[in-house]
């Protein structure tokens, strides 16, 4: 990437940021790394000579900085970020910094609204059928910035990209570059839908392979049918498919990992079957339009969990349009409200059993054999979990422990 600057500001601890310093530290570079949050735990920073700025927003972090690299979560507004790009010191996401310490590894880059990780993960499975040498980076994933560090050169990096990893990019250039859905999603971030479209079109740029939603769908051939069920899945599958193939993977390598890969926790993730009935954990699906998927992948009967946290988002058109294979509705969570009134004005049926243990418990003696239980719960977690994972592993830990 040619010589870093003297001095590096990381803007903000997290998973990421931590990476960031490290791989900086790591070539050189004099580090200071800020976050608003006193209580901000250092980690794998502890002694390594990074300074550390905790508990301040206040621009003289700026003081002799050539550079800032920004951590995901950190909006734009940032009183830092704003300081910074009024001083005209260049302002990089990890994203930009990792390719930059890339040894020139061919990159595969994917993101969209919905279904990133989800492709980001077959792809993966196809590499490893293929054995071709491969590493997964990005959103939900090892930061780039660290995937960089250790990565064989000539190592495909399959990389999933948020749009707030894409918004600071300046050099990023895939190789193949994959857009899987576009619909309107964090705008308390980025303020208008034009501004996050933007964000996530910033992929394409010097992309040498453009997949965008109309280059694919669920309805393509494929050489074999996925394991993941449901229709979004298969769109998933014929994304992946063409980026495989755009990679120069075989399509025997493709196929293999279709019928084999299962897909992701807390999204349609099988727990297990019990007496016939299948538990479903879907706890990924925070918002309407996900769990209107999660729906749509079953034909068979569907006992629904909904609920959780209030995001302001309207119930109103989701109740009306829930399939009549949806033969019980359980709320949970501080939204129940609100989905009641909806479900009420729909003229659907549904029980308020206000805990996930209770939702379960009443799913399990409605449902029939061939029936599926599902955790689809429309809304975010933050009532009673810390995050969607914490509500999926209790799903999953409930129905293991079913007699």
């Amino acid at each position: 990437m040619g010589d870093l600057p003297r001095r590096v500001l990381v803007l903000g601890l997290g998973v990421t940021g931590e990476a960031a310093a490290l791989a900086l530290a790591a070539r050189g570079a004099d580090v200071v790394v800020s976050d608003r949050s006193a209580d901000a735990d250092p980690g794998r920073l502890a002694g390594t000579g990074v300074e550390m700025r905790l508990g301040t927003e206040d621009e003289s972090v700026l003081s002799g900085v050539e550079l800032v690299v920004k951590s995901p979560g950190v909006p734009a507004r940032s009183p830092v970020v704003a300081a910074a790009a009024a001083g005209d010191i260049p302002v990089w996401s990890e994203i930009e910094l990792g390719w930059r310490l890339l040894p020139g590894n061919p990159v595969l880059g994917v993101t969209g609204t919905k279904g990133k990780t989800t492709t980001v993960r077959l792809l993966g499975e196809m590499f490893a059928a293929g054995g071709v040498p491969y590493a997964l980076a990005g959103n939900e994933h090892v930061p780039l910035s660290e995937v960089a560090l250790t990565v064989d050169p000539g190592a495909w990096i399959v990389c999933e990209l948020s749009s707030f990893q894409l918004e600071d990019v300046q050099t990023l250039a895939c190789d193949v570059a994959v857009l899987l859905n576009l619909e309107p999603d964090h705008l308390d971030r980025h303020g208008t839908f034009e501004a996050y479209r933007d964000a996530k079109l910033r992929i394409f740029e010097r992309a040498r392979t453009r997949i965008g939603p109309d280059d694919f769908s669920a309805d393509d051939p494929l050489p074999a049918e996925p394991r993941m069920p449901g229709a979004h899945n298969r769109l998933n599958a014929a994304a992946a498919t063409m980026a495989a193939r755009a990679a120069g993977l075989p399509d025997d390598a493709i196929a293999e990992a279709l019928r084999t890969f299962a897909g992701v926790p807390h999204r349609l993730e099988l727990v297990r079957e019990l007496h016939g009935v299948r538990y479903v954990n879907d706890s990924k699906a925070t918002n309407t339009a996900a769990a209107r998927r999660g729906v749509a992948a079953y034909d068979a009967p569907l006992h629904l969990i909904l609920g959780g946290s209030i995001k302001g988002e309207d119930f109103g058109s989701f109740a009306q349009e829930l399939p009549a294979n949806v033969r019980s509705i359980h709320l949970i969570g501080a939204t129940s409200d609100e989905l009641a009134a909806a479900l009420d004005a729909a003229g659907r049926a549904y029980a308020r059993d206000g805990d996930l243990a209770s939702a379960i418990a009443h799913a399990r003696a409605d449902a029939q054999p061939g029936d599926v239980v599902l955790l689809s719960p429309a809304t975010a977690s933050f009532d009673q979990f810390r995050n969607f994972e914490e509500r999926g592993e209790t799903f999953r830990r409930i129905v293991e422990e079913l007699e």
